[in-house]
């Protein structure tokens, strides 16, 4: 059959057909495929513990007799660590799959499959003086202007993906509301957070009162969420352009432009365990109900890039 490659439209039926393709004889409805003994290493994006580890994991090895061992970070962090030896996944799974491309390709991939999108915006604390003007109604950037210092949180921008499109984000919108100095002045008030699965427990604890997150990420922690307007949520790929006037250059000399939210997972050559982690990767093609229910956009996806093993595609 042929592969949907990454940017071009996928048409429902050619949606249908790579579906019916990844599903067929493994992942989903396949248990035992591998043998009860089998596990994969799964080194994720921060903002997939809770999917991963509460939900998906279990459905694959009850499904697949195949165990789920997970470990999340910020997205770039996972980067440095697999480039610098540091950690040996059979599977990575990525919160921005240019960056993924950008730092995997050729030394250790050469290939990946798109699973889902995402929006940015704020949970917050409904108890806070931050979370009261919210849900009165106050534009979200009057809130984080005259916010204390520390009481909104980002993630580490030089770790993590979900921290440059914070300050991509605020970099937009000063432009978009005329806000003459607020990117700056928002970003160096800000918290940042180093530990992406972390960035939320301050406004659980009552230490921070909001966090720029992903939708799922609020919705994983029983928060209320501020939607950002789609010109700067990275949600739609009709922004691209929009998105693409932003950019923000990590510590290490990374330069990240601002583009629509593509999630990606691909199997390294160095896995212990390659046939579990395509099974894996099959699996999340396959996994659009739960990820849509868990706060994940999946429509026109999944998508293939590079060349994809046909274990993973049926072909």
């Amino acid at each position: 059959m042929p592969l949907v490659a990454e940017g071009v439209y996928m048409q429902s039926r050619s949606r249908r057909s790579l579906l019916a393709a990844l599903s067929a004889g493994c992942g989903l409805g396949a248990a035992g495929w591998l043998g009860g003994g089998d596990s994969v290493s799964v080194l994720a994006a921060g903002s997939l513990a809770v999917l991963v580890d509460d939900h998906l994991g279990t459905q694959f090895e009850s499904e697949t007799g195949i165990g789920c061992r997970g470990e999340y970070y910020g997205t770039n962090a996972v980067m440095r660590m697999v480039k610098d030896g540091r950690k040996y996944p059979d599977v990575v799974v990525s919160a921005d799959a240019d960056l993924l491309r950008d730092r995997l390709y050729d030394t250790h991939t050469t290939w990946d499959v798109s699973l889902a999108s995402n929006a940015v915006g704020i949970a917050y604390a409904p108890d806070t003086r931050f979370g009261g003007r919210l849900e009165a109604g106050d534009p979200w950037y009057e809130v984080a202007r005259d916010a204390d210092e520390g009481d909104l949180a980002i993630s580490d921008p030089d770790l993590d993906p979900l921290g440059y499109r914070a300050i991509h984000a605020f970099r937009l919108a000063e432009r978009e509301h005329g806000l003459d100095g607020f990117a700056e002045a928002v970003a160096d008030a800000a918290y940042r957070e180093p530990q992406e699965p972390q960035l939320l427990a301050g406004v659980e604890t009552g230490k921070r009162a909001a966090a720029v997150v992903y939708r799922n990420m609020a919705a994983d922690h029983g928060l209320p969420f501020h939607a950002f307007p789609e010109a700067y949520d990275f949600s739609n790929p009709e922004y691209a352009d929009r998105y693409a006037e932003v950019s923000y250059t990590t510590d290490e000399g990374y330069t990240a432009t601002g583009r629509p939210i593509v999630y990606n997972a691909t199997v390294l050559e160095s896995a212990d365990s390659p046939a579990a982690g395509r099974e894996f990767v099959r699996f999340l093609a396959n996994a659009g109900g739960p990820l849509r229910e868990n706060g994940f956009e999946t429509e026109g996806f999944p998508r293939t890039h590079g060349d994809v093993p046909a274990e993973v595609t049926g072909g």
